[in-house]
């Protein structure tokens, strides 16, 4: 079966396997209906911080920290006392980049909650200073009509306050799925250069890979297409979207496929089995082990600021029997989101 799917050497049947990992997730988001209605957004993106999550502490720090060996075989690692030091900071640098790109993104598209807050508060606090002194106004002279043309104005005012914020809050949901989209392009680097990696391994080991790296994309790419459409996203835009984030995939196996050849074209020692380490800082750190802690960090970003709190505030308006169940819905849709990488991160 094996030999049927990945005919070529290890460069084309890597670049098949990132076809065969990109396409049919994607096209089953076409399944999904386009008009989802609030609650089961709200549970369907419950579901994808779960698998976010899941992901990020089931299967990229454990990844990160100790690596992957195909199979039940043993591995030796020499320990090197500052690499964990290094690949934490990574994570952390991964963090704080997208706190940055968030800050940044408010800034030129006008956001910032905080301020609206206030703003608002301060109008509504001088609001009533002049409803109280016009209405001391009125009762010392006779004009009716002029404290009715000032309170006229104040709600004209408070209801345009009330626009600015409400689209003010629209464009931060839409900035959380837009690094959601930075996230998944980088995630899906790292899924290609490990692709690339395997099948210069062998073709088995390569296909097995390929095989869990499809089953954990197809829940995380549910998740995706719920947080875009919970961004204002449309249904066709999430897809496309969903799309140009798997152009990442083949950047990492092209990438990879170039590692990897040179490699072979020039004897290089592992620097985790050296005495005397070349890499970051003098460690057995390189540039690339730092790509899944950086990717790490941005998801825990998304998932904690960007998602969670939307979460949080969801069914303001319902009854507080509708908000428990609610409640409970989601705690469910995100224990099985982190239940499903569970068992993808045991398998594998």
């Amino acid at each position: 079966m094996f030999t049927a799917l990945f005919p070529f050497g290890p460069g084309l049947n890597a670049i098949l396997a990132t076809a065969y990992i990109s396409g049919p997730p994607n096209l089953l988001l076409a399944l999904i209906p386009p008009n989802i209605d609030p609650d089961s957004l709200s549970t369907l993106v419950s579901f994808a911080v779960g698998g976010l999550l899941g992901d990020v502490f089931l299967h990229l720090l454990p990844q990160t920290f100790v690596g992957e060996v195909p199979g039940h075989d043993a591995r030796f690692v020499l320990v090197d006392e500052h690499r964990n030091t290094l690949l934490g900071l990574a994570m952390f640098i991964g963090f704080a980049a997208f706190v940055i790109l968030d800050k940044v993104m408010r800034i030129v598209s006008g956001g910032g909650g905080g301020h609206d807050h206030s703003h608002s508060h301060s109008h509504s606090h001088s609001h009533s200073e002049s409803a109280s002194a016009s209405s001391v106004e009125s009762s010392k002279t006779k004009p009716k009509k002029r404290g009715t043309k000032k309170k006229e104005e104040e709600q004209k005012e408070e209801e345009e306050e009330e626009e600015d914020s409400s689209s003010t809050g629209g464009s931060s949901i839409k900035l959380s799925a837009y690094l959601n989209l930075i996230a998944d392009f980088t995630h899906n680097i790292t899924d290609g250069l490990a692709i690339a990696a395997s099948f210069y391994v062998s073709k088995n080991v390569g296909a097995t890979t390929c095989l869990a790296v499809f089953f954990h994309e197809i829940p995380h790419e549910v998740g995706d297409f719920a947080l875009l459409i919970q961004g204002g996203f449309s249904k066709a835009r999430a897809m496309q979207a969903q799309f140009v984030t798997a152009i990442g995939a083949f950047l990492g196996t092209f990438i990879g496929i170039g590692i990897n050849r040179l490699a072979t074209a020039s004897p290089v020692s592992d620097a985790s089995f050296s005495n005397d380490p070349t890499g970051i800082f003098g460690t057995n750190v390189e540039a690339g082990d730092l790509t899944l802690p950086f990717t790490a960090g941005g998801f825990l970003y998304i998932a904690t600021v960007g998602v969670i709190p939307e979460i949080l505030e969801s069914g303001q308006n319902l009854t507080k029997g509708a908000k428990i169940k609610q409640a409970f819905y989601q705690l469910i849709a995100l224990t099985f989101g982190i239940g499903i990488m569970f068992l993808i991160s045991w398998n594998e």
